[in-house]
């Protein structure tokens, strides 16, 4: 990607750049060591979680001092929920003016309107319908879950997992090893997930790190009780201190297992949740990334052309 973008920025014409997530930060860094003054300004959206815990503590020594390089070299980031603007502005050693709050696109409007439907109803009293969704890997930590439903969960319960990954066989395996093969599906990669949505009663979230995650804002625009890991900085705030879910510790799973038994007893609000939910729209997140983006052009090209300017000799233009 380095060298791609290197070649590209050499013959294209390029306002601005964007970055969309922390793991392409190396490669704007790389563009401003290469090209210099003549790379374009780059905007950097902040996709995940900047203390990582779940790092080696020989590790994080490294990775705050890579986040103050970044903080250093790019011209301007974008929090994607509004509790993350102070921790950008902390660790990446930043003044207010180089960080902006635009809410992560999660759900066009029309998604947003499909998901704010009341869930099905159950068939029976008996059983919660636990849901998590998303990518099989490690960051997401679905291996927590099993061994917090194992232990918790009510013998009616049952807990779809839907995504793909890597981590899947491991994760089959241990269910079974656990005994859990009746009561936990693994329901793959799925298209449409509104669906899961409905027929859920409770929303899981066992991650290591996250942003501001999609899968809460679904849920949230479902109405579903959420238990999740206290996996971002955001996380309090996206399930309404405690109005609309329950968070606790990350790598906890007795801690996410009470969770998950209590968030059943939960009656959230829908109407808040839905409220909250609707911030983080496709539709209101395109304008401010472009009002941002044509802000960030104007203020650096024309701190560009006072800085040359003033290197001219007196009465030249």
């Amino acid at each position: 990607m380095i060298w791609s973008l290197f070649r590209f920025l050499l013959v294209e014409k390029v306002d601005a750049v964007f970055c969309p997530g922390n793991t392409y930060t190396i490669v704007c860094v790389a563009m401003k060591l290469l090209h210099g003054n003549r790379c374009p300004p780059v905007l950097v959206k902040i996709s995940n979680d900047l203390e990582r815990h779940d790092l080696p503590k020989v590790i994080r020594p490294f990775y705050r001092w890579w986040l103050r390089i970044q903080g250093a070299t790019l011209d301007r980031f974008v929090a994607i929920a509004d509790p993350m603007r102070a921790e950008v502005e902390r660790v990446l050693a930043l003044p207010e003016d180089r960080v902006g709050i635009i809410p992560d696109p999660a759900l066009s409007l029309t998604e947003l309107d499909q998901l704010c439907v009341s869930r099905s109803a159950k068939t029976s009293q008996a059983g919660c319908r636990f849901l998590t969704v998303g990518r099989l890997v490690a960051q997401k930590n679905q291996m927590l879950l099993l061994e917090a439903f194992a232990r918790h969960a009510w013998l009616e319960d049952t807990l779809v997992i839907a995504g793909d990954g890597p981590e899947r066989e491991r994760l089959v395996r241990r269910a079974n090893g656990l005994g859990l093969l009746s009561q936990v599906r693994f329901v793959g990669h799925v298209d449409d997930v509104r669906a899961l949505y409905t027929e859920a009663d409770v929303f899981v979230l066992s991650s290591h790190y996250e942003g501001a995650p999609a899968v809460i804002v679904e849920a949230l625009a479902a109405g579903l009780p959420i238990a999740a890991t206290n996996s971002c900085v955001s996380m309090e705030w996206l399930t309404g201190y405690g109005q609309f879910g329950v968070v606790v510790p990350p790598a906890d799973a007795d801690a996410l297992g009470i969770a998950m038994n209590a968030a059943r007893h939960l009656r959230p609000d829908r109407i808040a949740m839905q409220r909250l939910a609707s911030e983080f729209t496709l539709e209101s997140s395109a304008r401010l990334y472009l009002s941002e983006l044509t802000a960030l052009i104007h203020d650096v090209y024309r701190r560009r052309r006072m800085t040359t300017l003033g290197g001219l000799p007196y009465g030249r233009s």
